[in-house]
């Protein structure tokens, strides 16, 4: 593999590693989140414990799937829109959690999914197979948006 390839790859996971632990950091105070009112569409907690994981180990598999064939210009765009999108991820969860600010936190998370459509797509495009395992994903992000939206709406 081409060393370009490799450092993209390398780049693409930590990536995700940034996005798995940043996650969490910001939302230490459970007793605000369990103060508010949640839609009644929420998916059961459990979910999340599920969801994630599997979505950080598809992210990872779609980023190689993508590095290893692309040419450099698709691959420079990828792993912008994903480091942009895990920005914006990493945003709502600080909005969310320690700012309280549910309206620009829904904003930051409509964005994460908008910017990953174009990663789906991408991915489709080099390996179908991957591009359906990455569907939950943008379903996903897409939930969590409207969730966002429905916290903030309720609250």
């Amino acid at each position: 593999m081409a060393p370009w390839r490799i450092a993209a790859t390398v780049l693409g996971f930590a990536l995700i590693v940034i996005y798995a632990g940043g996650a969490n950091y910001w939302n230490r105070d459970y007793s605000w989140y369990e103060s508010l009112n949640r839609p009644s569409w929420q998916p059961p907690s459990f979910i999340f414990g599920i969801i994630w994981p599997y979505n950080f180990i598809v992210i990872g598999i779609a980023l190689y799937a993508i590095f290893t064939k692309a040419s450099p210009a698709i691959v420079y765009t990828i792993l912008t829109l994903f480091a942009v999108s895990v920005a914006s991820a990493l945003r709502w969860s600080y909005l969310f959690y320690s700012v309280h600010n549910l309206p620009a936190a829904a904003i930051a998370l409509l964005i994460t999914s908008i910017l990953t459509l174009p990663i789906l797509a991408t991915t489709f495009f080099y390996s179908w197979k991957v591009g359906i395992a990455l569907l939950p994903y943008q379903i996903w992000i897409f939930t969590a948006a409207a969730l966002g939206f429905s916290y903030a709406a309720n609250n």
